[in-house]
């Protein structure tokens, strides 16, 4: 019997009564673009506190450089590091060039394209979110996953007020619905635009001179620097829209109910005109055919009383990941609900967020980012060839252009390398064609090969390397386990990948490849790295990447004994507060892989700090104020649960059907 998909996604709409949680905002968005809201339905109050997460309208085509920011990559002085007799160069360094590696990892930056809220006479611009939810009562607020529809109702000044959002499934446009007497008095709608930042609600409201925001008819003009864009304005029949002051405007009317498009448009392309009732008949088809194709899991019936978390988990993270994170570029750590890291999107991460796709059979929505590597091949090998290397070298931290960004980490690590080969292969098992990325895939290859230092007839990687696990120091680090095993199984991928395409492998790459050093350990345990003997000691924090060479790939050279006992020996040891929230997921793959099935959902939904998941499905980090949630979280969970239902972790107390998950590796 197929699973009734839909009763079970009602049953678990989250929702905002009496008190709105400042903590867990709902968002809306299509992977490119997402608007995130307050209990009013719109943004109409202001947040900007530590650890709270803000309401901001933000894009993957939104992009800004400060003007005096120095993009000039030659400027900058690299660190010299010998790598087996080979000196390479990295961008770690900072010292006594500060500026210019500020300006570099500052620039370019996400931005917030603007405020959207309601306007009254009594509130002051950008009003105190404290101030605004002691006026607003009765306050009701569901998000329809299945719908993509945020519905609010409440009362202001004793007045009923209905607010409808959301976001149009393919192009930058907020719908808003508003009814209520107050409309006729004395509310309308404000948009408002600040100066970009950096920083993590991407704003900047003091800047008023820094910028321009021109009306013209119903378009808004936006220039701020050498990033312009177009605010186009659709309001339903006697709307009007009136500058109040410098960048801030009111849409107001004359009767109880309102109703606009607002549509954020990059380009000087003129796009098909759209009524309200079409663009929402459009998001509701978007999102049921969302819904009702692809992978699901239910565990209705299970006796397990985390069965219902896990539900909940599992619905709202492919919600989230669908709205934030599978887009057309990478996504952010934070997607698109604020800045993490200026907004630029770290490779290392791209598998956790997306992968999930292929194997929830979603994989045109894991391809929809692709065709980014493809734009900055080039630019992968200019890296390369300025290190020494082969091929093309893809960068941690990046944006559009490919550019990488100076950190005293991330330029060493290495681990983003291999994953277009993950992404491949599991796209060519799906049926999926694959011919346009063999290029991509012979200049990682390369690379690979390259990157591998001989010692004594076998091929290692490092020193120097900044493996997963980033607590270590890069001149100390040889043969870290999880690098070491999935350089070797990407390279055997790789290769199958082109010679099922009739491309040659040249006989050295096999040959290195069948010298790649072994996973380290000590006969009992899998180590960090080689030289790594306080592996459960005073490195016994962060991600416990070791495991992760069984589980998140297959670990063909693995010894399984030995991985158990690491496992159980990291569940004993490690400092669990330490760990990020793909972590867990990873573990429990680990433990799903080595037939643990209890262990995994332990693993899974563990009480720790930051496997926390907020009343709007996101995972929370804790004590990192600058990151209220932490979409690699959510992505991870979903590759997880369906690694564990292919391995039957789920045994007793647990009923699970499943629709349309592939086999992972």
């Amino acid at each position: 019997m197929s699973i009734n998909r839909k009763a079970i996604l009602d049953r678990y709409q989250p929702s905002h009564e009496g008190q709105w949680d400042h903590f867990s905002p709902f968002s809306v968005g299509n992977g490119d673009f997402a608007f995130t809201v307050d209990g009013t339905g719109l943004q109409s109050a202001w947040i900007e506190e530590d650890a709270v997460t803000p309401t901001l309208t933000m894009s993957n085509f939104g992009w800004h450089r400060y003007p005096k920011a120095s993009r000039d990559y030659s400027k900058l002085r690299f660190q010299e590091f010998n790598a087996n007799g080979r000196r390479v160069g990295y961008m770690t360094d900072s010292t006594g060039q500060e500026n210019l590696f500020n300006d570099l990892r500052q620039s370019p930056h996400k931005f917030n394209l603007g405020k959207i809220g309601l306007s009254l006479p009594e509130w002051a611009p950008n009003p105190d979110y404290k101030m605004v939810f002691k006026e607003v009562r009765n306050l009701k607020q569901v998000l329809n996953i299945y719908e993509g529809i945020i519905y609010s109702s409440y009362h202001l000044d004793d007045t009923p007020v209905e607010v409808e959002t959301f976001v149009h499934p393919k192009r930058n446009i907020i719908g808003i619905r508003i009814r209520s007497a107050l409309l006729k008095t004395k509310m309308g709608v404000e948009i408002s635009f600040p100066y970009p930042s950096h920083h993590i609600t991407g704003s900047d409201w003091n800047k008023r001179d820094a910028h321009q925001s021109i009306l013209q008819g119903y378009s808004i003009k936006r220039v701020l620097d050498e990033t312009e864009y177009t605010v186009s304005i659709t309001a339903c029949e006697g709307m009007t829209i009136t500058e109040k002051e410098p960048h801030r405007f009111v849409v107001q009317g004359d009767k109880e109910s309102l109703h606009l498009l607002v549509e954020y448009m990059f380009d000087e392309e003129k796009k098909e005109g759209l009524s309200f009732a079409l663009a929402k008949a459009e998001c509701l088809a978007h999102w049921a055919l969302f819904w009702q194709s692809g992978g699901f899991v239910s565990f209705e019936g299970s006796q397990d009383e985390r069965a219902n978390e896990l539900q909940r988990r599992v619905l709202l993270s492919q919600y989230l990941l669908a709205i934030q994170c599978l887009g057309t570029l990478p996504p952010a750590e934070t997607g698109l609900t604020c800045n993490s890291w200026y907004g630029k999107f770290h490779l290392e991460m791209h598998p956790w967020h997306s992968l999930f796709a292929a194997v929830w059979s979603k994989e045109d929505l894991l391809e929809r980012s692709l065709w980014w590597y493809e734009s900055v091949l080039q630019s992968a090998k200019d890296r390369a060839q300025q290190q020494g290397y082969a091929g093309a070298r893809w960068a941690k931290m990046t944006e559009p252009d490919g550019s990488d960004a100076p950190s005293a980490i991330g330029c060493l690590l290495c681990w983003q390398q291999p994953h277009l080969i993950l992404f491949t292969t599991l796209l060519c098992r799906s049926g999926r064609q694959i011919d346009r990325y063999l290029p991509l895939i012979e200049e990682t290859l390369a690379f690979m090969i390259d990157y591998l230092q001989e010692r004594d007839g076998i091929y290692s990687i490092g020193p120097p390397v900044i493996p997963v696990q980033e607590n270590h120091n890069p001149k100390d680090v040889l043969n870290p386990t999880m690098e070491v095993e999935y350089w070797y199984w990407a390279l055997q991928a790789g290769f199958n990948l082109l010679e099922q395409e009739g491309i040659n492998i040249p006989d050295s790459w096999k040959e290195i490849h069948s010298k790649i050093a072994l996973p380290p350990h000590n006969g009992e345990v899998y180590l960090a790295h080689e030289y790594c003997s306080e592996t459960y000691g005073a490195f016994a924090q962060d991600h416990p990447s070791f495991l992760f060479a069984y589980g998140f790939i297959p670990g063909v050279r693995i010894d399984k004994a030995i991985m158990k006992n690491s496992l159980k020996k990291t569940i004993e040891t490690y400092d669990f507060r330490s760990m990020w929230g793909w972590d867990f997921p990873a573990m429990a793959m680990t433990a799903a892989s080595l037939d643990l099935g209890t262990e995994a959902i332990e693993l899974l939904l563990l009480n720790a700090p930051k496997n926390t998941y907020t009343r709007n499905g996101h995972n929370a980090q804790a004590d990192r104020a600058d990151l209220p949630l932490y979409l690699p979280g959510n992505g991870a969970l979903l590759l997880a649960v369906a690694v564990m239902i292919q391995y039957d972790s789920f045994k007793e107390g647990w009923v699970v059907q499943s629709e349309n998950l592939h086999p992972y590796l």
